[in-house]
């Protein structure tokens, strides 16, 4: 199932793909907007997923693990991901991993995962990911 999602997410134009059951779905937009909306709207496709998307810092990370996700493969993923990931014993692959992952405009560090590098736990990351989305709106 990885590889096939892999594979989708490198021949399409999309962010993010989630397979659960027999159902597979693409994403399309930036950052963790998809993640975000999926968690508090549409949960049970994230509940026991597998997840190919291009870039996965430690926001990322605590949405998917707060959804129950089981298996994740990033193209680009951040080392606070991998420990998030590692310490909720969730199933990671990636092609590259990297510090932090790097803001749009590419000067300094994302700004959620900036957020969250303070936070031990999800919830803890999950409220910084709120504060940073009421923030924008």
């Amino acid at each position: 199932m990885l590889k096939q999602l892999q594979h989708i997410l490198h021949t399409s134009n999309c962010s993010c793909i989630i397979a659960n059951g027999d159902k597979i779905e693409s994403f399309y937009q930036r950052g963790i907007k998809d993640l975000y909306e999926l968690l508090r709207s549409n949960r049970s496709l994230l509940e026991g997923a597998t997840i190919a998307d291009k870039v996965v810092g430690k926001g990322a990370a605590a949405l998917m693990i707060a959804g129950g996700v089981k298996t994740v493969y990033a193209d680009v993923m951040s080392e606070p991901a991998v420990e998030l990931f590692d310490q909720y014993s969730i199933n990671v692959e990636y092609d590259k991993k990297v510090v932090n992952i790097i803001n749009r405009r590419g000067d300094g560090i994302c700004p959620v995962e900036e957020r969250c590098t303070k936070c031990d736990t999800i919830e803890e990351c999950l409220q910084e990911i709120d504060d940073f989305v009421k923030s924008i709106m």
